[in-house]
């Protein structure tokens, strides 16, 4: 939240800025083991953007209605719509950057600018080729599936540059459902509890998780080959929630953070916000690939909020170096 250096909370913007920009740079990252993910042409390279400034000489804007040193949320709108063709880069990340920048050399009573990006996502349609069918790129369908993220506050250096105050990579909405292998027992029962114990049960999650690297200048400058893209958190996701059967949603993401900080010790931190979207049995499965019946659970849903760092990655290893010895 943007405030001032009294402490003082001041900022405004403008919200839902649809960029779709065309052509922007292509990405390409190491592959992992998870994932066939590595490269990306960005031919459709479209974001719904928030944008939200502050700055001490607001202050009168608010306090005396004057609006000599306002910037108009149109002119907002306006000035990202048409800096977005500039841009050169190849991430979320990377434009929110530059926006920023270009704001803040633009407006020099601006201090700070704080900007966040959901991707939207255009998928490929599979055509036919001459071996065979193959993805084109000339028609996309619009996905509403799981999508990229982030944020960024970005304020004026000492020497009028701009620089990163904090920063958060995203995967947003990510739903699914693992038919078996998932259990939920040995929980406080008392008068309150009417649940009954699952030991097998489907286990349907709504999944958003959030990452921040040590140096963002890693999720600014994908040459440097550090750049973790949203496409490898996802199927990462989707593999350790194959691989392992678990004990509750709780022991799921405390896996998937392990691997997540594995893979790419590029990063400082991850998080997870989680819901328990879990379908009420209608019909119960009478084991193997029989038949069952599900519905909708009732409005009420559980949720989860975890965040790990490198240190409970070490933490982990040291306890199985422990056991080993």
């Amino acid at each position: 939240m943007l405030k001032l250096s009294c402490g003082r909370t001041l900022y405004y913007g403008k919200g839902d800025v649809l960029v779709y920009r065309t052509y922007a740079g292509p990405l390409e990252t190491p592959p992992i083991p998870e994932s066939t993910f590595s490269e990306s042409r960005n031919v459709i390279f479209a974001h719904n953007v928030k944008f939200a400034v502050s700055g001490e000489s607001l202050l009168t804007s608010f306090t005396e209605g004057d609006n000599r040193q306002i910037v108009a949320t149109d002119s907002m709108k306006n000035f990202i719509l048409r800096h977005a063709a500039s841009f050169d880069g190849s991430t979320t990340e990377g434009l929110l950057a530059f926006l920023a920048e270009r704001f803040l050399a633009a407006y020099p009573h601006i201090d700070r600018v704080e900007l966040s990006a959901d991707r939207i996502p255009f998928e490929s349609l599979v055509v036919p080729g001459p071996g065979g069918y193959m993805n084109n790129d000339l028609v996309y369908r619009r996905s509403h599936n799981d999508h990229a993220s982030a944020g960024m506050e970005i304020v004026r250096g000492p020497s009028f540059g701009a620089e990163i105050a904090s920063h958060w990579c995203g995967l947003s909405e990510l739903q699914l459902i693992k038919i078996s292998g998932s259990s939920f027992a040995g929980f406080i029962r008392d008068e309150y509890t009417t649940l009954p114990e699952a030991h097998d049960r489907p286990l349907f999650i709504f999944l958003d998780l959030l990452w921040r690297y040590e140096d963002p200048e890693d999720a600014l400058r994908p040459e440097r080959g550090r750049y973790v893209p949203a496409e490898q958190v996802r199927d990462i996701a989707h593999n350790v929630f194959y691989e392992f059967a678990t004990p509750s949603i709780q022991y799921l993401i405390w896996l998937i953070g392990q691997r997540l900080l594995t893979r790419f010790p590029q990063l400082a931190e991850v998080r997870f916000e989680s819901n328990n979207r879990t379908w009420e049995t209608i019909v119960e499965p009478k084991g193997g690939d029989a038949p069952g019946v599900f519905t909708e659970p009732r409005p009420p849903f559980g949720f989860q909020g975890f965040s790990m760092t490198k240190d409970d990655l070490l933490a982990v290893r040291d306890e199985a170096a422990e056991a080993q010895a």
